[in-house]
């Protein structure tokens, strides 16, 4: 679509003003501006731009986009660059027989009209780059998540619920799709988004009202045997071993648990959450962060924070400890309980030999872990406590006078 007409198409559209964060409306009213927005580009084709390492909430929504926007004779694909390689989202895309796309160079991005973000605003996607070289332009973003301020829609719907998948839900209950009992489609999408949504709110205990609002909806459709075998796939050797690593270099400052586990298999990548969720387990720890360097096309550093500690704002926390890149996007984020970043690696990637690797592993090791001490005012206590030390072995109050 042509710059031209692209800016025809949102003057059209008065309802849906650009980058509007829509957190005070009604469930009506953004049902109807999200249904104009879709009639007017009825017959398109859109590309559903996920993280690089799409989870059960994101996979969700994508297929409910889907799903709605066959109502407006929209063809959907969604897509990501990076991995799928939790058990559990493995599973759930296989059972469910539910079709992503991972980005090669040999996929022609600008045959798309626009682009969709579900559950992100394009900071944890590299398609987000790719998308806007090949000038195809966001047309809708719905996420949970704080907002990021990266990239702009047409249609934004940013709010801090538990799970994009209760928003989807509530277009659905606006009669924005056909989800009816008995259909297959309607029971693939409803056991998709359950999981979904309980992924995001460890099973329904962190969920919210609106959260068991839609469940009770989802309820109706849903596929129970399907939805356990999901749940039930156990980890691979290879996830118990991140995990193993995790326990034995993991450190403990002040109720936080930090470990970093050295390089892992891009394939492996999503047992570093799980590890930091089995070291939130121990007693007296409050706080898990987990980290490595994931090799791969685009190595980079990788890590998952969990939390219990309520007053602790991860999103600010992440962003706080570990700033942003050149062009100002934050390496890490996050929302309740949970968030993730990611630094690459750049340069050094190029640096593969087994001397050089554990060099660039105890570089990026420590300047982590330091920014991450010093965020919880550790390394503040440390140099008083080394002061303190020095000021008694040479006879001072540590003010620069004599006892």
């Amino acid at each position: 679509m042509s710059e031209t007409e692209t800016k025809a198409t949102k003057a059209s559209v008065e309802s849906v003003p650009r980058g509007q964060l829509i957190d005070s409306e009604g469930a009506a009213d953004r049902v109807a501006r999200l249904s104009a927005l879709l009639e007017q580009h009825r017959g398109e084709r859109h590309v559903v731009a996920l993280q690089d390492y799409p989870d059960p909430d994101a996979i969700s929504a994508a297929l409910a986009y889907q799903l709605i926007g066959e109502r407006f004779d929209i063809k959907a694909d969604i897509m990501y660059e990076g991995a799928i390689s939790h058990q559990e989202n493995l599973a759930l895309v296989r059972l469910l027989d539910i079709e992503l796309i991972r980005y090669n160079d040999e996929i022609r991005l600008s045959d798309y009209h626009h682009s969709v973000f579900l559950d992100n605003q394009g900071t944890t996607t590299a398609l987000t780059e790719r998308l806007e070289l090949a000038g195809v332009t966001p047309l809708i973003i719905i996420d949970h998540h704080e907002p990021q301020g990266i990239i702009q829609a047409v249609y934004t719907d940013i709010r801090p619920l538990s799970a994009t998948a209760t928003m989807l839900v509530e277009y659905l209950q606006g009669g924005l799709a056909r989800v009816e009992p008995g259909r297959p489609e309607s029971e693939r999408l409803g056991t998709a988004l359950m999981h979904g949504l309980r992924s995001e709110t460890d099973g329904l205990i962190r969920a919210r009202e609106e959260d068991f609002i839609a469940a009770a909806y989802l309820s109706k459709f849903v596929n129970d045997e399907l939805l356990r075998s999901v749940l039930r796939v156990n980890r691979t050797r290879a996830v118990m071993e991140v995990v193993l690593s995790a326990l034995s270099r993991r450190t403990i400052n002040n109720g936080y648990s930090f470990a970093g586990i050295g390089f892992i298999r891009l394939d492996d990548r999503d047992a570093i959450p799980q590890a930091a969720d089995f070291l939130l387990t121990e007693e007296n720890v409050h706080t898990a962060i987990v980290y490595g360097i994931v090799s791969g096309p685009r190595e980079s550093l990788m890590g998952s924070l969990r939390t219990a500690k309520v007053t602790l704002d991860v999103d600010h926390f992440l962003k706080d400890a570990l700033g942003m890149d050149a062009r100002g996007r934050y390496y890490g984020g996050g929302r309740h309980g949970a968030g993730g970043f990611e630094i690459p690696i750049g340069f050094l990637q190029a640096a593969d030999d087994e001397q050089t690797r554990q060099l660039k592993w105890q570089v990026y090791h420590r300047q982590v872990e330091r920014m991450l001490l010093d965020k919880i005012g550790a390394l503040h206590a440390e140099r008083s406590a080394k002061a303190a030390r020095e000021a008694e072995r040479n006879g001072t109050n540590g003010n620069g006078g004599q006892e």
